[in-house]
């Protein structure tokens, strides 16, 4: 028996390794990742850094299926996990007053079969610095946000943590997460996040990392690498809210992040008004785009791409203006070793395990190399 009910009576099986002991876990994961990278005979191999084993998420994504009772928020089999004890008790809360309020309201879940109803998705997202949430309501049109925004005051008076509310309109019959149009119902628009003292910001379509105490480690981690060679300047692709490149932030150093969606640019921003340096640049660009279009270069690149990696164009622009030292984090060791073979200007330093997703086969990776 594992210390989750709903993994025990078959509910569900979204944590696969849940049945393993913790230290079993790291294990599987570090000798995967090793057997993966010994080819590359890295110099150092460092101590997976460990995740907290319940209550480690911040964000909680909610499939809304219709049921006799109402709206239910799990699964789309009509599998209620608002108990999930991957999140904390106040998050658990949240979301089981959000499932009465919205049963009470009589808002209808979509029917993916029928293809009718409204509410597809709840996801709600938890700062650790305040404990403030951000909750978003996917819906298929603008049917019933008159009702949402009549009832809203009612749910608040039970969760006082909801700071910003917003509906996503995605029409599409397709198991799309969320669409373009994005409508704020409160009036604050963002959630604040400090890790290792550095201000960060949450908006609803930024990218930000799921296991906070991890990611805290993870970026600490970067900027003591990158401070060992005390870099002039700093590039940070994929930087999402600007996690890496603001933790490695100092006078006189210059902080050049690149991010595809404008609103992880638009909190990275904040964020670097907040600390105050000068030197910090946050631009909303396609990284190919971006090195396609600049010929200049910097002492430490940093980056951290989606699942399917850097990929040839990439590779082949760092092999070109080859900086003397790159900071590869990647959530997929596969797509990891694919780009580092063809990388071959640089070798391994060190590398260390961040068990961002605890209980699964998946972890992140930090791996710091440098040109030969």
């Amino acid at each position: 028996m594992s210390f989750c009910s709903y993994y025990d009576t078959h509910q569900c099986r979204s944590c696969g390794w849940i049945d393993f002991h913790y230290a079993e876990q790291l294990k599987q994961k570090n000798d995967h990742l090793r057997l993966l990278l010994n080819p590359f005979t890295p110099q150092e191999w460092l101590h997976p850094s460990q995740s907290p084993l319940k209550a480690f998420r911040n964000k909680a994504k909610m499939v809304a299926s219709p049921s006799l009772s109402g709206v239910v928020l799990g699964l789309s089999d009509d599998v209620s996990l608002i108990g999930c004890p991957l999140y904390d008790i106040s998050m658990q809360r949240v979301l089981e007053h959000t499932q009465q309020w919205l049963r009470e309201i009589g808002i209808q879940a979509y029917d993916v079969k029928a293809k009718k109803g409204e509410l597809k998705y709840v996801l709600l997202t938890r700062s650790t610095y305040d404990g403030s949430m951000m909750l978003r309501f996917v819906l298929r049109s603008h049917g019933v946000i008159p009702r949402l925004k009549k009832g809203l005051e009612a749910l608040i008076a039970l969760s006082p943590e909801i700071k910003v509310v917003t509906v996503n309109i995605q029409p599409v019959h397709m198991a799309i997460m969320e669409g373009e149009e994005e409508i704020f119902l409160s009036e604050q628009s963002r959630l604040e996040e400090q890790f290792n003292g550095v201000p960060l910001f949450i908006r609803p379509k930024s990218f930000f990392q799921t296991n906070p105490s991890v990611a805290e480690k993870l970026y600490k981690t970067a900027a003591e690498w990158v401070n060992e060679s005390t870099p002039k300047t700093v590039w940070d692709l994929f930087c999402g809210v600007g996690g890496f490149g603001l933790h490695c932030a100092a006078e006189d150093r210059t902080i050049v992040g690149i991010e595809i969606e404008p609103e992880a640019i638009e909190c990275a921003r904040d964020s670097a008004e907040k600390i105050g340096f000068k030197g910090l640049s946050f631009e909303a660009l396609d990284a190919a785009s971006f090195t396609l279009n600049t010929a200049k270069k910097p002492d430490v690149l940093i980056v951290n791409p989606p699942r399917r990696g850097l990929g040839e164009q990439l590779c082949k622009w760092i092999e070109k203006i080859t900086p003397a030292e790159v900071m590869y984090s990647s959530c997929n060791a596969a797509s990891l070793v694919k780009d580092l073979e063809k990388l071959t200007s640089y070798e391994i330093v060190r590398v260390q395990l961040f068990d961002m997703f605890a209980h699964t086969e998946h972890y992140e990776v930090l791996v710091h190399l440098k040109k030969r």
